[in-house]
């Protein structure tokens, strides 16, 4: 079934270009970015989870499970995708696939899941990422639970670069178009938020 798949939004970032802090609380459009990210992600999978660490209270207005990484020393998405995988496999292991996307990118495709589901069985793969404006986003992916233990073994190997990994086992790309505007536009800088906030209110409510 297309909801046999559970979500998690990245928000363990530190955010240095965004001058420290919780970058997914910061306010878009008179909402916490996590919120729009949200209201893209959730409809589109069983269920939701967070990965973010330190005190999870911050998220408590959420109503989510927050989920911190298993690992120490903050080493990257790599180690929020694990936490997920982990999370699934002891508390939901009806769900056998993942689904990420980070938390400041507001614009997710409504598409999303459908769209990295067919990818992947098209090209008959475990993985399947975003793709845009001839760039693939890592972060934005599908993945099987039963990868974790690869996964776990790479992070303690060293590995921090998610399509590095990937490349093991096969990873299918699902392309989108880049008008009216990049579906995975993400909030790195100050900059970037004045832009996202000026998208958010050139965008039509039902995209």
């Amino acid at each position: 079934m297309s909801r046999d798949v559970l979500g998690v939004v990245l928000a363990g970032g530190r955010a240095r270009r965004m001058g420290g802090g919780d970058k997914p609380l910061r306010v878009l459009g008179g909402r916490p970015l996590l919120a729009h990210v949200l209201d893209r992600l959730a409809p589109q999978v069983a269920l939701t989870i967070l990965n973010a660490n330190g005190d999870p209270g911050r998220f408590a207005g959420f109503g989510l499970p927050v989920v911190g990484d298993g690992m120490a020393d903050f080493p990257g998405p790599l180690a929020g995708i694990l936490a997920a995988l982990d999370w699934a496999a002891v508390e939901r292991p009806d769900l056998p696939l993942v689904l990420s996307a980070p938390g400041d990118s507001p614009f997710l495709p409504h598409d999303l899941r459908e769209r990295l589901l067919a990818a992947r069985a098209e090209a008959r793969m475990p993985l399947a990422c975003a793709a845009s404006g001839g760039h693939t986003h890592p972060p934005i992916g599908l993945w099987e639970v039963g990868l974790r233990h690869d996964l776990r073994t790479a992070l303690q190997e060293g590995e921090r670069k998610i399509d590095r990994w990937t490349q093991r086992h096969g990873c299918a790309a699902a392309i989108w178009p880049t008008e009216p505007h990049d579906p995975f536009f993400n909030t790195n800088t100050p900059e970037e938020l004045a832009e996202a906030e000026r998208l958010l209110h050139r965008q039509p409510a039902s995209q």
